[in-house]
């Protein structure tokens, strides 16, 4: 099977340095600096034991030559920019005839849970990753995986339930490259945990490190209520760390800590968007829908468009206007 990495940043562009080690087939899609220093000079992955620059094809967007039919679509790009990548891609020609959309695997390695319906829209063949893979992507042409003694665990299956032959090809391919990867036939369960531990996402790009546990514990709390208010199913955190056990530990890279996750990271590099919308979001849609108040997790969506907007650097978000807004 080849691999199209569609946003090769932390998650995107570990997932496919790691399986063009493994000695598959791998095209990166980036955009802007990060593309053209891919070009020129490669992408570097850093990890707690080592790096390695992979000099790998890099694309913008599709090109004019067909994908070839044993091809998979990898998104990676922040669930903001889901809807304009899957755009670009579901009329892709393909070898043989027909599009990506009608004929190609989408998989999608992303936070939140609403890319899934969206790829579903457009795409045939839609399946979710539930990621857990500790990376950093501030640099152009720079990724750095703090993740050991696995880069990462990514459960897989297929949408809207269950698994199939390409999910466990794909399992395969990802476990040969050093991922744990087990194949899901309920992955979304597993993902609606990992939103709910994505609340403090915001947080963390608001705040920093210095979170007060009260205001981490509420927003969770809502996102926990609002599930249970709509029926849905999902992990626990003493199941998810049995799951995990010591398979993916943070270790430094060259003597540092990861500074920050996903959210972080985007207004470290003001990135101009980040994806609060799509997972406090998320949890404020559902309340809305089911009829809970969600008062924190709106107010971190708020906050975070806010600090976007004024390009508040990450973790300078005033706390007691947050609490403010909290109620």
């Amino acid at each position: 099977m080849r691999y199209v990495i569609i946003g090769a940043g932390a998650v995107g562009g570990t997932i496919g340095v790691r399986l063009a080690e493994a000695g598959r087939d791998v095209t990166l899609v980036a955009r802007g600096g990060h593309l053209e220093t891919i070009r020129q000079r490669g992408l570097t992955l850093r990890t707690p034991e080592g790096a390695v620059t992979s000099r790998l094809p890099a694309l913008g967007g599709p090109d004019d030559r067909p994908l070839p039919a044993d091809t998979a679509l990898v998104l990676t790009v922040k669930s903001q920019d889901t809807d304009a990548a899957l755009a670009t891609w579901v009329d892709a020609p393909v070898e043989g005839g027909g599009t990506a959309g009608e004929r190609l695997p989408i998989v999608l390695a992303q936070n939140g849970v609403a890319n899934e319906r969206a790829a579903l829209r457009l795409f045939a063949r839609v399946h979710p990753i539930c990621v857990w893979l500790p990376a950093t992507h501030l640099d152009p042409g720079v990724v750095v995986a703090n993740g050991y003694p696995h880069p990462g665990m990514l459960h897989i299956g297929r949408y809207p339930s269950g698994s199939d032959d390409t999910s466990r090809a794909v399992a395969a391919d990802l476990t040969a490259a050093g991922f744990v990867a087990p194949v899901r036939d309920d992955v979304m369960r597993w993902k609606y945990g990992k939103l709910l531990g994505n609340l403090g996402n915001g947080l963390q790009a608001l705040l920093g490190a210095d979170i007060p546990e009260p205001l981490a514990a509420r927003v969770r709390a809502e996102g926990e209520a609002v599930l249970a208010a709509a029926g849905i199913p999902h992990t626990s955190r003493p199941e998810e760390a049995a799951e995990r056990g010591d398979q993916v530990r943070h270790r430094p890279v060259d003597g540092v800590e990861r500074a920050g996750g996903s959210t972080w990271q985007s207004l470290a590099r003001g990135a101009g968007s980040a994806e609060a919308d799509h997972l406090n979001g998320e949890i404020v849609l559902l309340g809305r829908l089911h009829g809970v108040a969600t008062p924190a997790n709106a107010a971190v969506q708020i906050a975070v468009r806010r600090a976007v907007r004024e390009r508040i650097p990450a973790g300078g978000y005033p706390l007691a206007e947050l609490e403010k807004m909290v109620g």
